[in-house]
C-alpha cells in the first residue's frame, strides 16, 4: 500500500464514498478507511447519494450491488448518464459472474464478494483513487488547452484545425484565400500561445479538442491576387 496514498501531508485529500444500507457495514468501511488516513462519506441509499453535493476532489465510491430501490448495477448506469466518472468498486453478498461482467464492462474498477478482505478492498480503492486522480488531471489539461484555444483569434483557430487535419501550408492559403506567408506567421503564433513544440503535438492537441480533421473540399479556385488577405 503506497504511503504517499494516505499521506495528506503530501497528497491532495482524497475523499472515499460509500453507498450500503446496512449500517453495521458501513460502519466497518468508514473504520477501515479512517485506519488509513482516508476521509470517507457514507449513504444509506441511491437517493440519499443523489440529493448531496459530489465533492470536488479525488474520490472514489465504494458500491452495494442489492440496494433497496434503485440497483447498484442501475446506479453505476445512471451515474454515466449525468456524466459523472466516479471510479466504483462495487462489493454483494450475492453476486455472480454475469453480475460482475456487466459492471466491470461498464467501468467498474473492481467486483468484491463479501466477507470481503480488507486488503483486497483497501488495494482496490488505491487504483480507484489512482484512476480519478489521472482523469482529474487530463481534464485539468484539456480545460487550460481549451482555454488557450479559446484565446485564439478566429482566423488562427481556423488555421489551426486545417493544419491538423494534414493540410500543407500552400494549401491551407488556398482553401481559405490568404498568402502563403501568412499561413506561416499564424501557424508560429498558434504554436507558441498553445505551447506546441512541433507540428505532432499540435495534431494532438487538436484531437484533445476535438477538432474535425477532415477539412472538407479544399477551394482552390484562383482568386483576384487583389482580393488576397495579406495581413489577417
Amino acid at each position: 500500500m503506497g504511503s504517499a496514498l494516505y499521506d495528506r501531508s503530501n497528497d491532495d485529500n482524497p475523499i472515499v464514498l460509500v453507498i450500503d444500507d446496512d449500517p453495521d457495514v458501513r460502519e466497518g468501511l468508514t473504520a477501515l478507511l479512517q485506519s488509513v488516513n482516508l476521509d470517507s462519506r457514507a449513504y444509506r441509499s441511491a437517493p440519499e447519494f443523489f440529493r448531496s453535493k459530489l465533492p470536488d476532489q479525488v474520490s472514489c465510491l465504494i458500491l452495494d450491488v442489492r440496494l433497496p430501490g434503485l440497483s447498484g448495477l442501475d446506479f453505476q448506469a445512471e451515474l454515466a448518464k449525468v456524466n459523472v466518472n466516479i471510479p466504483i468498486i462495487f462489493i454483494t453478498g450475492y453476486g455472480d459472474i454475469p453480475m460482475s461482467v456487466k459492471a466491470m464492462k461498464a467501468g467498474a474498477v473492481e467486483f468484491l464478494t463479501k466477507p470481503i478482505r480488507e486488503q483486497d478492498l483497501l488495494d482496490a480503492v488505491r487504483a480507484a483513487l489512482d484512476r480519478d486522480r489521472t482523469r482529474r488531471k487530463s481534464e485539468e489539461k484539456i480545460q487550460d488547452l481549451r482555454t488557450r484555444f479559446d484565446a485564439l483569434s478566429p482566423r488562427e483557430q481556423e488555421v489551426m484545425s486545417l493544419v491538423a487535419s494534414g493540410l500543407m501550408n500552400k494549401q491551407v492559403a488556398a482553401e481559405i484565400g490568404i498568402v502563403e506567408v501568412t499561413v506561416k506567421v499564424h501557424r508560429h503564433n498558434i504554436m507558441k500561445k498553445l505551447g506546441a513544440k512541433s507540428l505532432a503535438d499540435l495534431v494532438r492537441m487538436a484531437d484533445a479538442l476535438g477538432l474535425s480533421h477532415s477539412s472538407g473540399k479544399t477551394e482552390r479556385a484562383a482568386r483576384p491576387s487583389s482580393h488576397r488577405d495579406a495581413t489577417s
